[in-house]
């Protein structure tokens, strides 16, 4: 196996590494995005600072939609299967005020969604060559290592977001 084959192979493995210690695995910069939502109930996830500001919920929603794009721009699939209507930001119409028992149920399939679409992000960067990470991902200006690394990223940053708007809220 030539050097440049086991360099990429190890870096595959360093990326997948790097996307579960951003989103569930422990890591050493503390919660990461599926401990920072853990444990929380759609009132506090629905609470937001301003009016103009996003919720734990949205910002949620926001990471599992960025999840499953990249998913696509790594399989080349097309658009349109994504659960929730929409694109990027998805407004929650919820308050701390009018969550009910149908509340908290979407606020539990929406976890799970953030969940399902990590596993299919993960089930399709184990199933890349080495040699793939390094060409540019369809629908994208960006290598396919460079996207893997960048939703590893942005795990880490909206779990530092949620971390903050808990504290903000006394949680």
């Amino acid at each position: 196996m030539s050097d440049s084959v086991m360099k990429n192979r190890n870096e595959l493995h360093l990326l997948l590494r790097l996307i579960e210690e951003a989103y569930e695995k422990q890591a050493w910069h503390g919660p990461n995005l599926k401990g920072s939502l853990r444990g929380l109930t759609a009132r506090q996830a629905s609470w937001r600072p301003s009016p103009k500001r996003h919720s734990i919920w949205e910002i949620a929603i926001h990471t599992a939609y960025w999840k499953y794009a990249v998913r696509r721009r790594l399989t080349n699939e097309n658009r349109g299967s994504f659960p929730v209507k929409g694109s990027n930001w998805f407004p929650v119409s919820y308050s701390p005020r009018t969550i009910d028992k149908s509340a908290e149920r979407l606020w539990a399939e929406h976890l799970h969604l953030v969940d399902n679409m990590h596993r299919s992000l993960r089930r399709a960067i184990t199933a890349l060559k080495p040699r793939d990470l390094y060409r540019k991902s369809p629908g994208s200006k960006h290598t396919v290592a460079r996207l893997i690394y960048g939703i590893a990223a942005h795990d880490i940053y909206h779990a530092g977001q949620i971390q903050l708007l808990k504290r903000m809220q006394g949680i």
